[in-house]
């Protein structure tokens, strides 16, 4: 009778194991290797609607408007100014004359005086200033453009890492999930052994501690794709829905470090804001310096004024005046605040060559962390096979007692942790793959083809440098002035 239960359990046990592993390497299949739906949403769709609706954004676009305002107050010291003057008034008069020793006549009187006047200034020659105004105005435009570029880089790129990290989290949910089960099953069996005789309760105690322990990870493991999906929300706009597995974008990455590097020098937004920067410090030197040169302008004025007193009725005037000045001395104001502007100018050049270090160095640190990642993950899928082989035959070890349950717990948890961290790794790659396109100054929505239709800052500035008068930011037929901005491509403006 204890020879034949001994077999029936045996056998059981035998079928119990054999279950466990055909379910563990099934479901680990599934995680990894199972394709996405054709409905998924990828990384571009990602993006596009981050590029549409994010607000940082958007914000960033109107201060880039209200930039461009600038230029067009610069613009206006070429445009004539037209002031219009107006009075009206009562007055009395009382006067008294001397007639003679002791002999006084007093005159009396009212009049209503009023008038209006009409001039015009217009400019001829200011030292240059206006027109080094208005070319300053235009670099801390362009300056602006590039600081809304290297805005838009660090909107797609944290809607990169929110997605890589829903993905990685959800993935490890699952994990985790399948790990309840198992254990769940694992700790059942050894409940069942116990009952006929062949573990003890320290082995039932300790699957129970490692269930335990397994749904403390996933409870943790869940709070985190909860915040990583909040995070996808505030950046991308909606909540996640079906995340496709994620591709790094490998045709949009240099070739070499070195490719890389040459290319951040020249177009990383930060590199050439800073060079629009120092090009609007030379122009603000050559301004001021204008102040010490002579101006001249021509004035136009007509006046008409009624009843300015007892004795004229009406008074009607027109003058054109030629005014010409030079400036002598100004107490050195003026050559101080030249001086003060070269030293600015000076800086704008020290921070270009500081930009260009820093790029130099965030490009450099991504292809370090992306190679390490690649790396990373073929020792991690290695690591996992091995792991794999190594819990089957602890299980088949543990049948014929060469291992105890804790092996087999110990194997099954290596396994975990192995398929979690390549869960992660493949989540670096993702981030440090757009990282380095970030770097470069090329991690936009025309370069991985998310959108069809782009915002074009050009289309405001054009607009802004027409309009001579007009309060209102929206166009004639209602629609704002920014929604015209949606064109094609936009290609990047070299410094000049």
């Amino acid at each position: 009778m204890g020879l034949a239960t001994a077999h029936l359990s045996f056998g059981m046990f035998k079928s119990r194991g054999v279950a466990l592993a055909i379910a563990l390497m099934l479901t680990t299949a599934v995680l990894t290797l199972a394709p996405a739906s054709a409905n998924a949403e990828n990384v571009r769709d990602t993006l596009a609607q981050a590029y549409r609706y994010n607000p940082r954004l958007d914000a960033e676009r109107a201060r880039l408007r209200a930039t461009d305002e600038d230029v067009d107050q610069a613009t206006a010291g070429f445009r004539p100014r037209l002031t219009f003057q107006g009075d009206v008034g009562h007055q009395d008069n009382e006067t008294t004359f001397k007639q003679g020793a002791g002999n006084f006549n007093n005159s009396s009187g009212q009049s209503d005086p009023r008038g209006y006047s009409f001039q015009a200034t217009q400019s001829l020659f200011k030292g240059f200033q206006t027109l080094n105004a208005v070319n300053e105005a235009e670099a801390a435009v362009r300056a602006g453009r590039e600081t809304l570029r290297n805005v838009e880089q660090e909107v797609l790129l944290a809607a990169v890492e929110s997605y890589g990290n829903v993905v990685r989290d959800t993935a490890i949910v699952r994990l985790r999930e399948n790990n309840v089960n198992v254990l769940q099953s694992e700790l059942k069996a050894t409940q069942d052994r116990f009952a006929v005789g062949e573990v003890t309760r320290t082995d039932i105690a300790q699957a129970q501690a490692r269930r335990a322990a397994a749904v403390s990870e996933l409870d943790l493991a869940r709070a985190t794709l909860k915040s990583s999906r909040a995070t996808y929300e505030q950046t991308v706009g909606s909540p996640p829905s079906n995340l496709a597995e994620p591709k790094p974008e490998t045709k949009i990455v240099p070739h070499s470090l070195n490719e890389a590097i040459g290319i951040s020098a020249k177009e990383n937004p930060n590199v050439v804001a800073a060079l629009y920067r120092e090009q609007a410090a030379r122009f603000t030197v050559d301004r001021i310096r204008g102040e010490l040169l002579p101006e001249a302008q021509l004035e136009a004025t007509y006046s008409d004024r009624y009843n300015s007193s007892t004795q004229v009725d009406r008074t009607e005037s027109g003058q054109v005046v030629a005014r010409f000045s030079m400036p002598i001395y100004e107490g050195g104001e003026i050559y101080s605040r030249v001086r003060q502007a070269k030293h600015t100018q000076v800086s704008r050049i020290q921070e270009i060559e500081q930009q260009r270090a820093q790029a130099q160095q965030i490009v450099v640190q991504a292809w370090s962390q992306l190679q390490a990642a690649k790396a990373q993950l073929i020792s991690d899928k290695a690591q996992i096979e091995a792991n794999t082989t190594a819990l089957q035959g602890t299980r088949e070890e543990e049948k014929v007692g060469q291992r105890t349950l804790l092996d087999v717990l110990n194997a099954q948890q290596e396994l975990l942790i192995s398929q979690v961290q390549v869960e992660s790794t493949k989540r670096n790659i993702l981030f440090f793959s757009y990282s380095v396109v970030s770097g470069i100054g090329r991690l936009n929505v025309q370069e991985v083809g998310a959108v069809s239709t782009v915002y074009d800052p050009v289309v405001h500035h054009d607009e802004v440098a027409r309009k001579w008068w007009g309060l209102d930011i929206t166009r004639d037929d209602g629609t704002t002035e920014h929604v015209d901005a949606w064109q094609g491509r936009v290609e990047h403006e070299p410094v000049k």
